[in-house]
């Protein structure tokens, strides 16, 4: 229901006092000129400060702009085409700021980045089913930054890269997963992610793979998430927050909390015990934040739910990006072929690749980037909220998403947006371009703290899978090619068909004799 309906409701039930004819006029002129008030203020492109919003584009429903469940970025995408790189979109009575262009994005929230880092209240996702807990939704501001450097001492580049031997010993599991069930690949990816994830996370050394309860009951959270940020769900709270208070309302979200800090607070407590025994486990973020408990100044609930985090952010976008990144390898074969002529120049078939070969594969790093361009992960991109007036007739107080989908397929930036062109991420000497970027981890001081693990594991997934197959698409099965981004994800988006291009019995011999995991807490300690 719209706030204008809610109001309208509340006029109608309002007890039946005798008033004088003058008096019913007087009320009746008042209820004219607080609907009419409401209808400019819906309809106007205006903030509350007077400043003029980008524009918007017609609309007389009273619910605000029409959006599609599947592939709205399409219909923001048509909009943006005819109004202009910014435009202003209303839902109910609150009005949204979509920005749809690469120097816009650049401009606003790259450069500017510090005025947007900001996240509008989202009572229903943030306060109810996160408890104020979820680092997402934290508002910026000290408590902010107190998450962010917890979270840097893992995440940052060199730690990053402290890593790799962990993500390669995973990720020939991966590879002879694919070889002797290929159909399940897309589980096989949530399985890889979910495993690194948890060792990163927690020093967890158990195998963990699609199927596992405790990776159901995350992705189930992770689900309800997705469905509590939508626009039309729970949205009249963000408008009524004393709705939060009433004990009926919001009961999934209430059970989704409780569910959540179970959950979490269980993996920390696992950790504890294990230091507590002086078992010898391995280096993980839980630990770090266990032993040095008074360094980030966080609360108990706060350090579990950080630790929720890294799964949260780190096992779903990476198993998506890492199925764009096959399916795009399956769609345009004459690229795929690009890509495996560099590695048999590089890194031939006697040996598989490692990250000592990361330097020297352009074309692959091109042909990834090209991927989630093409396909982005996010294509709405995430809210943010301005602390101050842009430049860009954007006010303080403006909810504003970058919209990946518009952005990556800016015709002055990317010619030919619709085509899948890895070349156009190399510049004429043959190098990695360093002056275009596809905002795959977000804009600004938002922007993923995973990111660097996350490109690691990107890489190392892809390079061993495209060495050892030659991907192709199943022509007799249906083929959903945005199926693998967010907004769209389905069970089966498609069906890949694997083709071994190293001998059977010699991908399985390299794949045995591949570097195992050796990953010391003092090498975590010292980045």
């Amino acid at each position: 229901m719209s706030s204008l309906a809610l109001v309208l409701s509340a006029m109608l039930q309002l007890p039946d006092i005798p008033i004088s004819d003058n008096a019913r006029l007087v009320v009746g002129a008042l209820i004219c000129l607080g609907i009419i008030g409401i209808m400019v203020q819906a309809y106007l492109p205006q903030s509350k400060n007077g400043l003029a919003l980008p524009p918007s584009p017609s609309t007389w429903r009273l619910q605000g702009h029409f959006l599609p469940h599947r592939k709205s970025f399409v219909t923001i995408a048509g909009w943006i085409d005819e109004y202009g790189p910014l435009i202003t979109v209303r839902s109910g009575l609150k009005k949204s700021v979509i920005i749809g262009r690469y120097k816009a994005a650049m401009d606003i929230m790259e450069h500017q980045g510090a005025a947007l880092a900001d996240r509008p209240r989202k009572i229903a996702a943030g306060e109810i089913f996160s408890g104020g807990l979820g680092l997402t939704l934290t508002p910026f501001g000290e408590k902010f930054r107190q998450k962010r450097r917890a979270l840097h001492t893992h995440l940052q580049p060199k730690a990053a890269e402290v890593y790799q031997p962990l993500l390669m010993s995973h990720v020939k599991n991966l590879v002879l997963d694919i070889l002797n069930d290929p159909y399940n690949f897309q589980n096989h990816a949530i399985s890889y992610s979910a495993t690194t994830i948890m060792k990163i996370a927690y020093g967890s050394t158990i195998p963990t793979n699609a199927t596992d309860p405790l990776v159901g009951e995350m992705y189930q959270l992770m689900k309800l998430v997705s469905s509590i940020l939508r626009p039309d769900s729970y949205h009249l709270v963000d408008s009524f927050p004393w709705l939060k208070h009433l004990p009926w309302y919001g009961r999934e979200l209430k059970r989704g909390f409780q569910r959540s800090k179970r959950l979490h607070i269980g993996q920390m407590n696992r950790v504890k015990e294990q230091l507590q025994s002086k078992a010898d486990i391995g280096p993980s973020f839980m630990r770090y934040m266990l032993e040095n408990s008074e360094l980030h100044g966080l609360t108990v609930d706060e350090t579990a739910f950080l630790g929720g985090a890294f799964f949260g952010a780190g096992s779903d976008t990476t198993t998506l990006s890492m199925c764009i990144v096959l399916l795009a390898a399956a769609n345009f074969p004459e690229e795929q072929a690009k890509v495996q002529a560099e590695l048999d120049v590089v890194v031939g078939r006697h040996r598989a690749p490692t990250f000592a070969d990361q330097q020297s594969l352009t074309r692959l790093h091109a042909f990834i980037s090209e991927a989630v361009r093409w396909r982005p992960v996010a294509p709405n991109g995430l809210a943010h909220r301005t602390t101050k007036d842009e430049k860009y007739c954007i006010p303080a107080g403006t909810t504003v998403f970058g919209n990946h989908w518009a952005i990556c397929r800016d015709p002055e930036v990317f010619p030919e947006p619709d085509t899948f062109k890895p070349q156009r991420w190399i510049d004429d000497k043959g190098r990695l371009r360093d002056d275009l970027n596809n905002f795959l981890y977000g804009f600004g001081r938002r922007i993923c703290p995973g990111q660097h693990v996350a490109n690691r594991s990107m890489f190392i997934s892809s390079v061993l899978i495209l060495w050892a197959f030659r991907l192709t698409l199943d022509p007799t099965q249906p083929l959903d090619d945005t199926g693998f981004m967010n907004s769209e994800k389905t069970h089966r988006p498609c069906t890949i068909k694997f083709e071994l291009r190293i001998p059977e019995e010699e991908l399985r011999r390299m794949m045995k004799n591949y570097p195992e995991e050796v990953v010391s807490v003092d090498e975590i300690d010292r980045h």
